[in-house]
């Protein structure tokens, strides 16, 4: 099975299970509608990307880990789409859960979405207790605070806010996450993944900033122009548009030179190299061609 299905496959088992009989009929229907369509789902890809160079030895707990942690990106994105954080009414083209579904059913699904990612790695204890607990490590180190996603999410609470810490935390850590439990899954030391998803994390935050101010709304599937009307650490804005660049490549290159020694590192490089080709914005591809 191709990634992209092994994706999409362990997706909709674990939200079938979390609208399982007896759960309120929005409450199930939100769920999936906050994680279908497919968004680009690069984390998961990453994640079993890195387990197959890693031999894939165990594709039942890289399933779940992948699953796990698109569920988790799935989250921060309801969350951050509400009206208390950047009050936006587009998510991946179409009205975001809140827009849809009301706010206070979607803080609800944010919230089941978190608890749920960590419920789809369960089945992972029976098979192999030691796998799960690695992974559990992961996971809660890529949610939670002092450097998660709730962390990144609370950056923006602050008065100053530091562009690295809240890169980091705020779409770094599920990038790290997704690294290394691809490793752990198929039965590799974690760690040395780290910098991959480090760098990569990174890259992906600076095309972010790239997008929101080259791009256009119907481009992207979302607003546009939001972090210079919420007064937030945006790369293009401090470094320039060329400047973002040049760091977006130095990031790519570095990525991609941290790749640890495995089964499959050349084809992980080639991989890496052309999955963050589409990270620039297609203004700068063009420029770059």
């Amino acid at each position: 099975m191709q990634i992209a299905d092994r994706i999409e496959h362990a997706l909709d088992r674990a939200v079938a299970l979390a609208q399982g009989p007896g759960a309120p009929p929005l409450l199930a229907s939100a769920l999936r509608y906050a994680v279908f369509p497919a968004g680009h789902r690069i984390r998961p890809q990453l994640c079993l990307a890195v387990a197959g160079a890693c031999g894939d030895a165990d594709p039942e707990s890289a399933d779940a880990a992948a699953a796990a942690i698109e569920l988790l990106h799935c989250a921060s994105l309801v969350h951050d789409d509400l009206p208390c954080f950047d009050d936006s009414a587009l998510r991946r083209g179409k009205a975001s859960v809140h827009a849809e579904y009301g706010a206070p059913l979607a803080v609800l699904t944010g919230d089941a979405l978190i608890v749920h990612a960590f419920a789809t790695l369960r089945p992972v204890a029976a098979r192999d207790p030691a796998r799960m607990a690695a992974l559990l490590g992961i996971v809660t180190e890529a949610v939670g605070s002092p450097g998660g996603i709730v962390a990144g999410q609370a950056w923006e609470c602050e008065v100053a806010v530091p562009l690295a810490d809240y890169q980091r935390a705020k779409t770094g850590a599920l990038f790290v996450a997704a690294t290394r439990a691809g490793a752990a899954a198929a039965g590799a030391d974690a760690e040395p993944w780290r910098m991959l998803g480090d760098k990569l994390g990174e890259a992906y935050q600076v095309a972010d900033d790239l997008r929101d101010v080259l791009c256009d709304a119907d481009e992207l599937g979302k607003p546009i122009g939001q972090d210079a009307v919420r007064l937030r650490p945006n790369a293009a804005a401090q470094l320039g548009v060329g400047g973002a660049k040049a760091r977006l490549e130095d990031l790519v290159r570095a990525a991609v030179e941290s790749i640890p020694d495995c089964p499959g590192a050349a084809d992980l490089r080639m991989l890496i190299k052309a999955q963050t080709a589409l990270f620039f914005p297609k203004q700068l591809a063009r420029e770059a061609a």
